[in-house]
């Protein structure tokens, strides 16, 4: 009997980069997001002679999910798995493949190895798997703080369904992955410190501009997060550059956007796309503006979604 799951994305807007160094995968920084809809990861679980893994059709072995079947053993029992996922987006392009990917897969395991994890649960495990992960497991806006580090859902799609144009500028898998690039930039930034300190306070503004549903205050601080977080990434040795021209040119269009009176922020991940947040009149013209950018290979505006859920059983 299979179990499938789905889960979607998160986009942070106050940004995670950096972990702390004791056990659990413990991020250095808190931060705060919001789940996309549209955008999507399905992972089908069933028992097999012994764990094995496709993704997006092809036979893989990844350490990651081979050491998170560990840490689940060491506190369930879960037997060897056949392991189905794909996502419909770009995987390890900078568009959070591996937050909807094991928020997905925690949940269709939970269901079907009948672990009974509650919803912080779920979160936790999926945390230590993959930081951004926690976040995945609700939909809307969604914080991840201290001192337990287990998501905390703050509005629900609906309260606050702010629009989301996605600029593609590569499709291809980033050279540096998050969880290297976090041990470099905390290892050689001169400005790693400044930064946990910083978004801590982001963080803490955030909360309020999001129960506010202030959104020039959250632009700010969103924009503010995602400059300071790449600029931790460029000083890092050797430094990662995510950004590829059309990057940089569809800042430049959002900028010119903004002066036109759009309420539209950016916010862009470790990789080269482009997210622009947007109220919903203003989406399609959005969209329209970034399509024209030279280098843009695609955009796609979604919504805000909901949360990790079982869709067959």
């Amino acid at each position: 009997m299979t179990t499938t799951a789905s889960a979607h994305p998160n986009i942070a807007l106050i940004k995670y980069w950096g972990k702390q160094p004791v056990p659990g995968n413990i991020p250095a920084t808190p931060s705060l997001s919001i789940t996309l809809d549209t955008l999507e990861s399905v992972t089908s679980v069933d028992e097999a002679a012994e764990d094995t893994l496709l993704l997006n059709g092809e036979a893989r072995s990844d350490a990651k999910i081979a050491s998170y079947l560990d840490l689940l053993r060491q506190n369930f029992d879960v037997p060897p798995l056949k392991i189905e996922t794909s996502n419909n987006f770009p995987t390890a392009a900078g568009l959070a493949s591996s937050a909807s990917g094991f928020a997905a897969l925690t949940t269709a395991i939970d269901q079907h190895c009948d672990l009974q994890m509650s919803l912080d649960q779920r979160s936790d495990y999926a945390r230590q798997a993959s930081g951004s992960a926690a976040r995945s497991i609700y939909g809307g806006f969604v914080a991840l703080g201290e001192p337990d580090w287990i998501a905390e859902p703050l509005l629900n799609s609906e309260e606050w369904p702010l629009k989301v144009v996605i600029a593609i500028t590569d499709t291809r898998q980033k050279t540096v992955s998050s969880s290297e690039g976090m041990s470099r930039s905390a290892n050689t930034s001169a400005f790693y410190d400044n930064w946990v300190t910083t978004t801590r306070e982001d963080y803490l503004a955030a909360h309020v501009a999001v129960r506010n549903r202030d959104f020039d205050q959250l632009a700010l601080l969103a924009e503010n997060s995602c400059l300071k977080m790449h600029a931790v990434m460029t000083t890092s040795i050797p430094a990662m550059i995510y950004w590829r021209p059309a990057t940089v040119a569809c800042i430049e269009t959002i900028r010119g956007l903004q002066t036109d009176g759009l309420k539209v922020f950016f916010t862009i991940d470790a990789g080269p796309q482009i997210k622009a947040v947007c109220t919903p009149e203003h989406a399609p013209q959005i969209a329209e503006a970034l399509s024209a950018v030279p280098g843009v290979m695609s955009t796609t505006t979604v919504g805000l979604g909901a949360g990790a859920r079982v869709i067959a059983s």
